[in-house]
């Protein structure tokens, strides 16, 4: 995470962990989500939402939950917003700052055993992660990377882009069986 604060920040501090009432539900204000929306490159973040808990393992922090949010994204072809929700699940290992710089300069590989859903790992400083930020994170790994509109194959048609079936390794044996 970057020095910098972050469009949708929500820290939580290791130390209030136990005083806090799990699961968290959390959501993104309108100017969070238009800022968020530009830093992605959205045509619009409609909403952000999540739902999560964390739990410590020694100095490890785990958070578990789901995100859901509404948003567009430019095709791909035409530039037209294309709609999408995305409603995703997330496992996140939080580790210190120092153990993670250790951990990436060992000269042993250090072998971290995950669960069958596998997990993102971020690292925190000063005792506090930004679940927010990672919430952020986890929605731009989830979107559509390719969005396309119901208009892009005619658009890349007249625009005499071909299609696979046209360009690939097989389209002149084709040509020749006509």
């Amino acid at each position: 995470m970057s020095e910098e604060t972050p469009e949708f920040s929500y820290i939580i501090r290791r130390d209030t962990m136990g005083r806090t009432e799990w699961p968290v539900r959390i959501s993104a204000a309108p100017d969070e989500r238009a800022a968020l929306a530009k830093r992605f490159g959205f045509a619009a973040l409609d909403e952000l939402r999540a739902e999560f808990s964390v739990e410590a393992e020694g100095d490890v922090l785990m958070a578990t939950g789901q995100i859901y949010a509404r948003l567009a994204q430019p095709c791909i072809a035409t530039g037209e917003p294309v709609p999408e929700e995305v409603s995703e699940d997330f496992n996140i290992r939080f580790v210190p700052e120092e153990k993670a710089e250790q951990d990436a300069t060992a000269d042993t590989p250090v072998e971290i055993e995950l669960d069958a859903d596998e997990c993102d790992t971020l690292s925190y400083t000063d005792g506090r992660i930004d679940m927010g930020e990672a919430i952020a994170e986890t929605l731009a790994l989830a979107i559509n990377p390719y969005p396309r509109s119901p208009q892009a194959d005619n658009y890349l048609r007249e625009s005499g882009v071909l299609t696979e079936e046209q360009a690939g390794p097989f389209a002149a044996l084709a040509a020749l069986k006509s």
